[in-house]
């Protein structure tokens, strides 16, 4: 396995023609974006030296040159490639070298970093707030969002303690600022009647078994579509979840999740295992949610969370955030009794605090109606006739079970590998699978149900059987056998 260069090294690789190609980050565009220079070699210990000499030409922050009068835009730099970059993920590093490129650098990276006050930081955050936003304005006003401001500082205040603990300055002068107020993000959740509605309509869209194992488990974004079919045994039901994926610049990474909790195992409903086990049948890929378009590779997060939104429109549910999936899953449990402790195992919290902490509003809930049980049960305590007293309030024996739903799926664009199904009549539904065939065409082939639910199962069947015959049929091309005449 290569060894990992050092950040600030530049990066080495093989080009497809062979060469050796060097490249190393020299400055950032006016949208934060970073600019390179290359050099080219045809071995990799040449390609080495050539971009050392490159570094050394180009110049740069040494460790010599740090001291208490430097320019406090290059102090962050050094900070931020000697100390920041190597701990955090290639999407954190992103938001870090937007907010010095385009934010703090270009309004207060010439002060030397021993002058700068407090007085500096204030006015810097106030200019962020009124007029800070470098694109989109005409989309969301002229000032940075609160949330910003308030990173733009955190970045600021990071950079400045390490430099009290380097003996560059007496005292950190972001300490003690006054910034925008903290909103937490409102949190959002389906009720019963839109969860039917949405997963109908999922279901029709080709998303059902991706949705559905996401409102059974709480799975973040990216641990979803990491997931393959290597993580779940079919026996016991346990998913192991130990990788996420995430998207820089275009391309896929994949990686641990963050914390040491978040690698957990949970154990499914054997309802939703069932539902995968069929499913896989259909699936010739060892990711559980492959691309339709790319090979070998999950759909990407992006694409699932612009399908989410699509869906909830057609279901007719409020637009909710990919992540409010999660907060349904975790209101659902709660709400059914789970305890505390096991839900913060499941969504892979640090603590069972974490958890509380997110939603204190629904366990708040849960201790009043506790409470009203605890005082009928020792109190005597009985609900008056026509209704109860304040503070009397009891759960119900059982949870309210969902009302069935006369919801029709919005006809729309399935997900690519599902096929297709159109209604013929009133009680005539036709489902078409139309893959890419050897001869380079695609062949079509239908199935006839009077349901549209039976017209689904038959079309799952079709897709596996022609999947089937597709691979065997490509097998023998790529070993020169005479493809058997149908």
């Amino acid at each position: 396995m290569a060894r990992k260069r050092k950040n600030g090294d530049g990066t080495i690789r093989q080009r497809t023609d062979g060469r050796w190609e060097g490249r190393y980050v020299v400055g950032y565009d006016d949208k934060g974006y970073p600019k390179t220079k290359n050099v080219l070699a045809k071995t990799k210990r040449e390609c080495a030296e050539k971009l050392q000499k490159l570094k050394e030409e180009l110049g740069g922050i040494k460790s010599d040159k740090v001291k208490p009068d430097m320019r406090f835009g290059d102090w962050l730099e050094y900070w931020y490639e000697t100390h920041a970059k190597p701990k955090i993920r290639a999407t954190t590093q992103l938001g870090y070298e937007s907010r010095i490129r385009l934010h703090i650098a270009p309004e207060i990276g010439n002060i030397p970093l021993n002058k700068l006050t407090q007085n500096d930081l204030q006015q810097f955050y106030a200019r962020l707030k009124k007029n800070g936003r470098k694109t989109l304005t005409e989309r969301f006003g002229e000032g940075l969002s609160d949330r910003m401001v308030r990173m733009c500082h955190a970045t600021c205040r990071t950079a400045l303690e390490k430099a009290v603990q380097e003996g560059l300055i007496r005292t950190n002068p972001a300490i003690g600022c006054k910034l925008p107020p903290k909103k937490a993000r409102e949190m959002q959740v389906l009720d019963r009647d839109e969860l039917q509605r949405f997963l109908i309509q999922a279901k029709a869209e080709g998303y059902y078994e991706l949705f559905l194992l996401d409102l059974a488990t709480g799975l973040r974004r990216g641990e979803l579509m990491a997931l393959q079919w290597d993580d779940l045994d079919f026996e016991t039901g346990v998913l192991n979840v130990n990788k996420q994926v995430y998207q820089v610049n275009g391309e896929l990474q994949f990686s641990e999740p963050k914390t040491k909790n978040s690698i957990r195992k949970i154990v499914l409903p054997p309802s939703v295992v069932e539902v995968l086990k069929e499913y896989k049948k259909t699936v010739d890929s060892r990711w559980m949610f492959p691309s339709p378009v790319k090979e070998d590779r999950p759909i990407t997060p992006g694409v699932v969370r612009k399908r989410l939104q699509l869906i909830l429109e057609h279901a007719g549910c409020k637009q909710v955030r990919f992540h409010d999936l999660r907060h349904t899953f975790a209101t659902l449990a709660l709400e059914n009794g789970m305890d505390v402790k096991t839900l913060s195992a499941m969504l892979g919290h640090v603590s069972a605090a974490t958890t509380l902490d997110i939603y204190t509003h629904i366990t708040d809930d849960m201790q009043h109606t506790a409470a009203a049980n605890i005082d009928r049960g020792i109190g005597k305590a009985a609900p008056l006739e026509g209704g109860s007293e304040p503070g009397q309030e009891t759960a119900p024996a059982s949870p309210e079970k969902p009302r069935m739903t006369d919801f029709k799926p919005v006809m729309s664009r399935r997900r690519a590998g599902t096929g297709c199904i159109s209604s013929k009549g009133p009680n005539l539904w036709e489902g078409r699978y139309s893959p890419m065939w050897i001869d380079g065409k695609k062949h079509s082939r239908n199935v006839y149900a009077h349901t549209r639910e039976e017209c689904e199962e038959k079309l799952k069947f079709l897709i596996v059987e022609m999947k089937a015959e597709l691979a065997k049929l490509k097998k023998q091309k790529a070993q020169g056998e005479a493809p058997e005449s149908g």
